[in-house]
């Protein structure tokens, strides 16, 4: 449209027509190609048609009469680059607005993206202590309701101590479960109900329930030096109940021994057994022994997420675990935990 344009201004003033509103259409085409172009380009090509139109305007002019006519002339020169340069100050609006939206909606995918981030590590937290706080339970619950089932009859005082246990374990695990799950409740819900997260403190009442469901357990524990953060009193504690619970699960009664070892810079948690004993005959004096025969949870149970979440809990503090059998028979986990973690698990 401009080139056709400019050609017929050329003309139309080479041939000595008298000056009118025709070059209005010149000045729209002008105006169009720097607001509608595509920037340096489009500016090129309007300086150079100006150029060329202005040339061949003066040209024209030459023999006009009055000579005061020529100012006509400029004055369309003038408006020619008027239109282009409003042109251009349009486009260079449209392109800032543009990239204000792209940057606007570039964060805002950000913030979804980084939202979406954070649901699914708290879906994953709170799947691994569902995990750790149920499965515990369950093992505990299991082993003592067998020996409940076995000396019911023989020996009720220690059924009347496996109930207790029992009851114990399956209040524990709720008001952990209420704990956990009491993230999802609303800001304004009450929270008398709930109990804190349990750390190195419970790690003495984790041996209980362990020797209550029939393992022998030594507790090696050294007083850290200074408090560690509450994460890793967590992770230590998780990783202690799912290592216990791996013994109950598929081991069945033997020694376990957990050492909790502070340093300046982290703490390693060890937790070993010595694997399966020899079955017990008929006339075992502990019931708990003979109570978990072939069809008992020791040794039945598939490979679970026990492992995986110890370590998944460690990296995100920073720290590692190995886990594996021993040469001697058993098994060990060895964790270290930084004790200034990198991350966070809540």
């Amino acid at each position: 449209m401009f080139v056709t344009a400019a050609l017929t201004s050329l003309v139309y003033y080479t041939l000595d027509f008298p000056d009118g509103p025709g070059w209005l259409g010149l000045f729209v085409a002008l105006y169009t190609l720097a607001a509608y172009g595509d920037g340096r380009r489009s500016l090129v090509i309007a300086g150079a048609g100006t150029s060329v139109l202005a040339v061949g305007w003066l040209i024209a002019a030459t023999g006009i009469e009055p000579r005061a006519a020529i100012g006509w002339v400029y004055f369309r020169i003038g408006v020619s680059v008027m239109s282009a340069a409003l042109g251009e100050s349009v486009r260079s609006r449209q392109v800032v607005a543009a990239e204000a939206r792209e940057r606007a909606e570039s964060a805002e995918r950000t913030r979804e993206e980084e939202a979406r981030a954070r649901v699914d590590a708290e879906r994953l937290r709170i799947a691994r202590e569902v995990h750790d706080t149920v499965a515990h339970a369950i093992a505990i619950i299991n082993v003592q309701s067998g020996v409940t089932a076995h000396v019911l009859d023989k020996r009720p005082e220690m059924a009347r101590e496996a109930l207790r246990v029992i009851e114990q374990t399956s209040s524990r695990a709720l008001q952990e479960m209420r704990a956990v799950l009491g993230v999802l409740r609303d800001g304004d819900g009450d929270d008398e109900g709930r109990v804190p997260y349990p750390g190195l403190g419970q790690i003495g009442e984790l041996a209980a329930e362990a020797r209550a469901a029939g393992l022998d357990v030594e507790l090696e524990e050294t007083s850290p030096a200074a408090p560690l953060p509450s994460a890793v009193g967590g992770a230590v504690y998780r990783i202690v109940q799912e290592s216990i619970t791996n013994v109950v699960r598929h081991v069945g009664p033997t020694r376990v021994t957990i050492a909790l070892n502070p340093g300046i810079e982290a703490l390693e948690v060890r937790v070993t057994d010595e694997g399966r004993r020899a079955a017990p005959d008929h006339d075992s004096a502990d019931p708990r022994l003979s109570a978990r025969g072939p069809s008992g949870t020791g040794g039945s149970a598939g490979p679970g997420r026990g492992i995986v979440g110890m370590r998944e809990r460690c990296r995100l503090l920073g720290g590692e675990v190995d886990a594996g059998p021993m040469p001697g028979g058993g098994f060990e986990v060895r964790a270290r935990l930084p004790t200034a973690p990198t991350g966070s698990r809540r």
